[in-house]
């Protein structure tokens, strides 16, 4: 059984449609990519399976601002969550790591992988581990700053304290966006040894070439609709993804 299932998933912001009727769906221990240009609808997505799209819809409401509505279904283990709080959410596994995500950036990096696990009331040397095994540059900075690092290591930081959370599902937002193509193929390393551990993952992505030879499964949107959609090897050999997201 999947342990996501998104049925028929349209978001509108006011009058414009940012998802249309979008169904997707993971598997327990995949990683399943999803992949499309600027303003396809790929942030919009992750922020309304992870729940954030009610906060968004919430203070836009107070402002007088853009009015926000989600229609469709979201079931994560056999349970419709369609109108959970992100918080309710985090509670039941699914985690977000965003596009510049925020991390404390006066703490050291031992401090936010720490801070990060105040969910995980339990936070066991294992978790410090699993995280060190999975970025080992991490395991040589634990005693620096955040705000002194890279933006590579930046990242490899923020999905850290996702996995101190012990997620269910990782959601990961463009986490190659603004990186050189050696580090992106660092993180992408990264996001293997992720899933070999077990984790299944949701993944956003404008980057293609890097990706999809890891990912289980992909879906191409553009413009908040589903186009193309198949096996990671498949699409890799796709002369119309290879023309939209590798250049060639």
């Amino acid at each position: 059984m999947a342990i996501l299932n998104v049925r028929e998933l349209m978001v509108y912001y006011e009058n414009a449609i940012a998802l249309n009727n979008l169904s997707i769906e993971v598997n327990p221990g995949e990683v399943v990519g999803v992949l499309g240009s600027n303003s396809a609808g790929k942030t919009t997505l992750m922020n309304t399976l992870s729940g954030l799209i009610y906060r968004v819809k919430e203070i836009e409401e107070r402002s007088g601002g853009v009015r926000i509505e989600v229609r469709g279904s979201i079931e994560f283990e056999g349970t419709d969550i369609t109108l959970e709080t992100a918080t309710s959410r985090v509670k039941k596994g699914i985690v977000l790591t965003r596009e510049r995500h925020p991390i404390f950036r006066d703490f050291s990096v031992m401090e936010n992988l720490k801070v990060s696990s105040y969910i995980n009331k339990r936070a066991l040397k294992e978790d410090f581990e699993r995280v060190f095994a999975i970025f080992p540059a991490l395991k040589k900075l634990q005693k620096r700053k955040a705000g002194l690092m890279s933006g590579g290591e930046q990242q490899m930081l923020c999905i850290g304290m996702a996995l101190m959370v012990r997620p269910r599902l990782l959601l990961l937002d463009e986490p190659l966006l603004g990186l050189s193509p050696l580090l992106q193929v660092e993180l992408v390393q990264a996001i293997s040894r992720t899933r070999d551990l077990g984790v299944t993952m949701l993944v956003t992505e404008q980057f293609a070439r890097p990706l999809l030879p890891i990912i289980d499964r992909g879906y191409v949107i553009e413009n908040g609709m589903m186009v193309l959609s198949g096996k990671g090897k498949d699409l890799f050999n796709n002369p119309e993804v290879k023309a939209a997201y590798f250049g060639v």
